[in-house]
This record gives C-alpha cells, structure tokens and sequence, in this order.
C-alpha cells in the first residue's frame, strides 16, 4: 500500500516513566494514527514479550531487573478497534555485553531514551484479528 510522510517527531522521554506506556501518550496527544519509530537509550529494569505460535498467546518471556541498554527499538504504529496500537521489537544488552530481545511490553522503566517518529497518511492501517496466526494484523 501506498503512504505518504508526514510530519517527523524527535524528543526524549522522561526518566522513570513506563517505555510503552510514554510512547503511546505521544502519538495520543499528538494524533500519530499511522507511523514508524526507532528508540535508543536505557532502562533500568524491563520486560520482554514473546508470542508463542502454537498457544497463540502472548508470554512475557524475560523480566530483567537490571540496568540495560536499549541496543534497537524498532516498531509501528497503526489502529486496533479504533485506538493508536503500539507493535515494537526491543533488543536490550547488560553490562557483559549479553543481549536480551522480543516485544516491547508495559515494565520497560526508562532511565534515559530518545526517540525518532516518523507519521504517515494514506491507506488505513487497523488491525484485525487474523484466523490463521491468531494475531491482529494489519487488514489491508
């Protein structure tokens, strides 16, 4: 499907706030209904999601409560029932270099982070629950 840029936001998000949860208040306040965005910083604990194919449900497969960079935060930003839904992949990395990744799910505690949205208009994006996966997925 075809989109067209729109407008581009860059900022950082507060200490101690919940990564998920920040990030959905800025597309809210800001009306973002269809976008791409990309995090780098820290967290000082998190928690990281799975979706296990075979139950169809999702599992937080790592709670990591330790300080942690975020090594990539990559996702999209789209439609479910009407509201802004948040699907990103986290990869995070400790102190001795061991790596951590999956879906970015509400327990990721931001120490410092930045980020980079970029807004797009065109074909509507909502999700839609797809008989095959189990998963919303884009019903275009």
């Amino acid at each position: 499907m075809q989109v067209q840029e729109c407008r581009t936001f860059m900022g950082r998000f507060e200490s101690k706030v919940d990564l998920l949860e920040a990030l959905t208040d800025i597309c809210k306040k800001e009306n973002i209904k269809l976008g791409f965005f990309s995090i780098i910083g820290a967290v000082v604990k998190a928690n990281v999601g799975y979706y296990n194919q075979a139950t169809r449900k999702y599992i937080e497969s790592a709670h990591l409560d330790k300080n942690l960079e975020i090594t990539s935060c990559l996702g999209n930003i789209s439609l479910k029932d009407s509201e802004i839904s948040i699907h990103a992949h986290i990869s995070l990395s400790d102190d001795s270099g061991r790596t951590y990744g999956g879906h970015l799910v509400k327990g990721c505690v931001v120490f410092a982070g930045e980020y980079y949205i970029k807004e797009f208009s065109g074909a509507g994006f909502e999700r839609g629950y797809d008989e095959e996966t189990g998963l919303s997925l884009w019903s275009i």
